[in-house]
């Protein structure tokens, strides 16, 4: 996962939690929805980047 990815993954999941925050104590419901969707899809992807770094070490591991 390159730097740029990372860093935009992380922007959407904290603008996402600030959203969640913003609607809880403004008591609006989707704003907060929306914060909790933006932060799981952030976190969705990351984890899929994970993943693909992994089988990429492992096929490295093997052609090495």
């Amino acid at each position: 996962m390159s730097f740029t990815d990372k860093a935009k993954n992380k922007a959407d999941e904290l603008t996402g939690a600030a959203k969640e925050r913003i609607g809880d104590a403004t008591n609006n419901e989707r704003l907060r929805a929306e914060g909790t969707t933006q932060q799981t899809e952030a976190r969705a992807r990351q984890a899929g980047e994970h993943v693909k770094d992994a089988g990429r070490d492992v096929r490295d591991t093997f052609t090495k």
